[in-house]
């Protein structure tokens, strides 16, 4: 024992004694002062009642040392379980602290002979700052913890919803991340720009929060895919956020309601992606609808039955309309396609017009008279 003098010691033996009187009184004034302890469980004012006694507790054992060895002030958290963190933020904690040492200050002229009364204030002083660096630590320990059990979660989620894999494992997973209540979800594939993963995904995910949306970002080798919640303007919304991807187009994949419905959005995606480079004018932000075409050519039987039903359908009991179309693919000229069908030129370009209005095509556009063009040709092979 440190304590050199018949008083110092008198008044740690004082404080000994007045300790669980203190605690007790600590978490009274919690109670009377903050709203945010009266709403906890009876388990969890038990285990700030615990931190409480531990933190006075450690108090007078550093006291006893004349404060010559260190404090252990991260061991009063010890009794109460690592939850704890979670339960109550770090604002709440200071509040403890704070009420606990004005209650021990509050009993320092009770407690202390006249000699120790300015030592003890001074004391308290230095052993609640001490407190709050080891709150602050203990805080920080934790949110490391829980951003690494997030990513963790985060790439199980993100390799579900990319296999499609919508089971009860996914459910609560999603759930652990709040993602259970994210709604109008779409994912979004591109290059990944060079630099460390851990830099490119939390710019992301901090640009994402900004625009008031949610994300689960994730790098696997050179591709950058993020599952994107709250989106009801995918090109106006995402606009934003192209820098953290490299050059080249990012493909959006369609929303849909929820992240257990993104394995539709992230097939769409992932097949535009690898599509992509065989059509060079692709926007920045690519609609992965915008890609049936290339995805058709690079194998994807469900963009190539879409894509043939998209264009085909309407033209069902309309001959004169596809006799047309395929006529004007074949010379693009009002002039020429008339002669080659015997008819004026105002009747093709009043064709094309219903054409365009039925399918949503423009023939006379370059790109989109290509899309046609593919789609006849995959309805031709069906056909056969």
């Amino acid at each position: 024992m440190t304590i050199t003098s018949n008083t110092r010691e008198h008044t740690w033996r004082r404080l000994q004694g007045a300790a669980g009187a203190m605690a007790t009184a600590a978490i009274q004034q919690m109670e009377a002062e903050h709203s945010w302890y009266r709403e906890l469980s009876a388990e969890e004012r038990s285990w700030v009642g615990m931190v409480a006694q531990a933190g006075i507790g450690g108090f007078i054992d550093w006291y006893r040392t004349n404060g010559t060895e260190p404090s252990s002030a991260t061991d009063i958290f010890d009794p109460a379980p690592a939850e704890l963190a979670r339960t109550i933020s770090l604002s709440h904690t200071l509040d403890l602290i704070r009420t606990s040492i004005g209650v021990v200050e509050d009993r320092v002229p009770l407690l202390a002979d006249d000699a120790d009364r300015v030592e003890l204030r001074e004391a308290v002083l230095i052993y609640s700052r001490e407190i709050a660096f080891a709150a602050a630590t203990v805080y920080a320990q934790a949110a490391e913890a829980r951003g690494a059990w997030d990513a963790r979660l985060e790439a199980h989620v993100i390799d579900a919803v990319l296999r499609a894999e919508a089971d009860e494992a996914l459910r609560s997973r999603v759930a652990a991340l709040g993602w259970d209540e994210v709604h109008h979800v779409l994912v979004a594939v591109g290059r990944a720009p060079s630099g460390a993963h851990s830099a490119i995904v939390d710019g992301l995910r901090r640009d994402t929060r900004r625009a008031d949306l949610d994300s689960l970002v994730s790098v696997q080798g050179r591709t950058l895919i993020a599952i994107i919640g709250g989106v009801t303007d995918p090109l106006a919304q995402l606009q934003p956020l192209t820098e953290h991807w490299a050059p080249g187009p990012i493909v959006l994949g369609p929303t849909v309601p929820h992240v257990f419905a993104a394995g539709r959005s992230a097939r769409a995606a992932l097949s535009g992606y690898g599509a992509a480079p065989a059509w060079p004018d692709a926007p920045r932000l690519c609609p992965a609808d915008e890609l049936l075409a290339e995805r058709a050519l690079h194998g994807d039987s469900h963009a190539r039955r879409t894509l043939v039903d998209r264009v085909l359908r309407p033209l069902r009991d309309r001959d004169a309309l596809r006799e047309t179309a395929l006529g004007f693919l074949a010379q693009p000229s009002l002039e020429a396609t008339a002669r080659a069908l015997f008819v004026h030129a105002n009747t093709v370009r009043y064709r094309l017009g219903q054409f365009a209005e039925a399918t949503g095509y423009d023939l006379t556009d370059v790109r989109e008279a290509f899309v046609v063009r593919i789609a006849f040709a995959f309805a031709a092979w069906d056909e056969r």
